[in-house]
């Protein structure tokens, strides 16, 4: 029989050799690293402090972040369960700033954020990942974006869930002058019930230089249509580091198909109304000297009273000169902004049907401009034919029907 050797271990050496093994039994209680690990229902991983390994672009506590550039996080080894980058409520300038939105890979390895940031604002990105045994680890990062030196505005038309005529385009009209256009047109999405064609084209104000760019059909809207415009603008660099800082939307409901054909040789003006005529109106138009302008062009707004010069639109400084005139006209409807307004002229109601004497707006007698004005709304369309003067330019004013379906696809910055 062999001896069984024992040996002793003195009690406090006992004591420290159970330290570090009760520790360990702790750690694993409490389902740190462990592939078995349950949380507290014991039902799967619970989540844990220590952190996958994971890559954050832009790096933590950064500074001065291109609003442009994109927000990515990737892992080498576990999963991505979410990600989340959410933005301060104002931006340092007082803006409200946007939420990023972004998608993960097919594998669940790389998350990459799919639009622009505002500017000068603080981002948190908050990432929810599990290690190679299942494990749940939540991490947080920081940065914050570049505030804008520089910035650009807009201006959108229609706005207010507005009920307008077949003829408005979609319409966002810029403060300063747009280089970068593609990467604003990529932001801009126009949908509507029933599904309608259509495009974008960018086009300037010849008389203002008021650069926008509009979305239109092939042809006049229908009545009814619900239109909804949708610009994530925010955080993008229109050109030479000047920012947009503002997300913006629209929508609106197409109304009565107003169509109003001006014939100039007759004379007289036929407003039609889903394809009936409603009324013909006797008209004096523009004379030889200064004819209206030919094409179709539709209401940017109208006037009850606006006082009109001919100093203002360059026909005559002279209050002597035959063509001076500086007067308050009534029931004026906006259509050019060259100052074509079709509005009530009762000086000319000798004229009326008989002769084209005006300076080149569409003049008519009280009672009729009355009838008009009440009736007509933004977007309603007039379409002028018969004048010696050329088709009023796209950018004058609405004149985006005045090209082809095809010339206007033509204008986009992606075609």
């Amino acid at each position: 029989m062999t001896p069984i050797r024992t040996s002793r271990i003195p009690f406090a050496r006992m004591r420290a050799l159970a330290v570090p093994a009760l520790l360990a039994v702790a750690l694993t209680a409490c389902g740190g690293g462990g592939g078995s690990a349950k949380g507290g229902d014991g039902k799967g991983p619970a989540a844990s402090t220590a952190a996958v390994p994971v890559t954050v672009t832009p790096a933590n506590g950064k500074t001065g972040v291109d609003p442009g550039s994109p927000v990515k996080v990737s892992l080498t080894e576990g999963t991505l369960a979410a990600v989340t980058v959410t933005a301060a409520a104002k931006s340092s300038d007082g803006v409200e700033a946007v939420e990023v939105t972004g998608k993960l890979d097919a594998a669940k390895h790389t998350w990459q954020s799919d639009r622009t940031m505002t500017p000068g604002t603080a981002y948190t990105v908050k990432i929810s990942a599990a290690d190679a045994s299942g494990a749940k680890k939540d991490q947080t990062s920081t940065f914050t974006t570049l505030a804008a030196a520089k910035t650009n505005g807009v201006t959108i038309t229609p706005v207010g869930s507005a009920v307008v005529g077949v003829g408005q385009p979609v319409s966002i009209a810029f403060d300063k002058p747009v280089t970068n256009r593609a990467a604003v047109e990529k932001q801009l999405s126009v949908t509507t019930t029933p599904a309608v064609q259509g495009s974008w084209g960018w086009i300037t104000d010849p008389l203002t230089g008021t650069q926008r760019v509009d979305w239109r059909p092939a042809t006049y809207w229908t009545t009814g249509t619900k239109v909804t415009m949708t610009a994530k603008l925010s955080g993008l660099d229109t050109g030479s580091g000047r920012y947009l800082r503002r997300d913006v939307n629209s929508t609106f409901t197409i109304g009565t198909a107003r169509v109003s054909k001006v014939d100039i040789g007759a004379k007289k003006m036929t407003v039609t109304e889903d394809g009936k005529t409603v009324k013909t109106i006797l008209i004096s138009a523009g004379k030889s000297d200064f004819p209206t302008w030919n094409g179709r062009m539709t209401v940017i707004s109208k006037e009850s009273t606006i006082h009109m010069t001919s100093t203002s639109v360059g026909i005559a400084t002279n209050k002597d000169a035959a063509d001076f005139y500086d007067k308050d006209v009534k029931m004026a409807v906006h259509l050019t902004t060259s100052g074509t307004f079709v509005h009530a002229a009762p000086w000319n109601d000798a004229n009326m049907g008989k002769a084209n004497t005006s300076h080149g707006c569409v003049g008519m007698s009280d009672a009729d401009a009355k009838w008009f004005f009440d009736k007509a709304v933004r977007g309603d369309v007039v379409e002028v034919t018969g004048s010696t003067r050329a088709t009023v330019d796209k950018g004058n004013g609405y004149g985006d029907w005045n090209l082809t379906p095809e010339a206007w696809a033509k204008l986009s910055a992606l075609s």
